[in-house]
């Protein structure tokens, strides 16, 4: 597989937010299993760990995704390729400062809440922003518009719209008479891209996703506890943060269950999505990332899924739109949906789908990990 094709493949199945681990090596990514014993550290991962020592070794991938989106950036920018160990470029050497100093602001002005992050000056690009821009238009007072004591509009509640959207598509027996769901069609990535692509759905939590690249397939899969990804000769096991998204992903039920996933909701204004006007229903845990679900006013649908992995540095943000649904016996789905991260997105168009054929469970199990050549540490991020 050429490294065009793994970069291609990494990035639509999930793996990465930028091109990371192509460059990680094959040891970063093949993961032992989780099992009962502590999480193996970032220090004992990998090679010269220093700021960053303590968190877990699974959650040094995402941190340096976080990074690489707050500035703009790719892997290469700080780290040499090949030997990510090495201090050879001064932005990595820099990108240590930035981090301490970002944790000491924190640490002694926020009680060591993660109220800064990266993205809090970079705001997307290598130097940090530090004048006001000048907008092309006005800025306007929130309150114009509204007369001085007007009441805000009232808001349905959240449960009022989750059983709205439940019944948008077709109702909870409609959705539980479907045991498996298999859909084909196409990816179309960044640069216009086409691709074939493959999802087999088994209930109530099992998915797999192939994508068939030139080189080899590049699957993204949940077997109903743990997640997985894979591309010829590297197999990744997700992180805690992923497999909560591979989860949510897999649930063939979601939105039957939907409700029972969080403590706590709200209802407010949502934004205009696609000439659709929306409620947006904000789902809390108490120490986790919000969900957010944009909802068609009119007919109830999910127009827009935000949700958020974190990391040490700060959270990850993925956003699904949903559109092009229809009737499939007697459940309305989405045929078209565009999943867009920092630094990169893509658009599954679905061309064909059957309920209730047979999906062998098997399908959804991860391939044993390739040894590794030498029981060496991997590089450093």
């Amino acid at each position: 597989m050429t490294g065009k094709s793994l970069k291609l493949g990494l990035l639509i199945s999930g793996m990465v937010l930028s091109p990371c681990l192509v460059f990680f090596g094959a040891e970063a990514q093949q993961l032992p299993a989780p099992s009962e014993a502590p999480p193996r550290l970032a220090e004992e991962q990998f090679k010269n760990i220093q700021t960053l020592k303590g968190i877990a070794a699974d959650q040094v991938v995402p941190s340096m995704q976080f990074i690489a989106a707050s500035l703009g950036v790719e892997c290469e920018y700080c780290h040499v390729h090949g030997a990510m160990e090495k201090d050879d470029k001064k932005p990595k050497v820099t990108a240590r400062k930035m981090i301490a100093m970002m944790m000491a602001i924190n640490k002694d002005n926020f009680e060591g809440r993660r109220e800064v992050t990266c993205f809090s000056c970079h705001r997307g690009t290598k130097d940090p922003v530090a004048t006001p821009v000048i907008s092309d238009e006005e800025t306007k007072p929130e309150s114009e518009g509204r007369q001085t004591g007007e009441a805000k509009p009232a808001l349905p509640g959240a449960e009022q719209l989750l059983d709205k959207y439940l019944a948008a598509l077709g109702g909870a027996h409609a959705l539980q008479k479907i045991s498996t769901r298999v859909q084909k069609g196409t990816v179309t990535a960044f640069g216009g891209e086409r691709l074939p692509v493959e999802i087999y759905s088994k209930g109530p939590d099992k998915r797999l996703s192939v994508m068939h690249l030139k080189g080899g397939d590049s699957v993204t899969a949940f077997d109903g506890n743990q997640g997985w990804l894979g591309v010829p000769g590297r197999t990744h096991l997700m992180s805690g943060a992923e497999n909560a998204a591979a989860r949510m992903d897999a649930d063939l039920y979601f939105a039957v269950h939907v409700k029972s996933l969080y403590q706590k909701f709200r209802v407010a204004p949502g934004e205009k999505l696609d000439g659709h006007d929306t409620f947006l229903v904000i789902g809390r845990n108490e120490g986790e990332p919000p969900l957010q679900l944009y909802f068609d006013r009119q007919s109830g649908l999910l127009i827009r899924l935000v949700r958020y992995a974190e990391t040490p540095l700060g959270r990850n943000p993925t956003q699904i739109d949903y559109a092009d649904y229809r009737d499939s016996g007697g459940v309305m789905l989405p045929f078209r949906w565009t999943l867009g991260r920092p630094g990169n997105r893509f658009t599954v168009q679905i061309d064909q789908l059957q309920h209730n054929i047979p999906v062998d469970d098997a399908r959804f199990v991860a391939p044993p990990p390739v040894p590794p050549a030498a029981a060496t540490k991997p590089p450093a991020p």
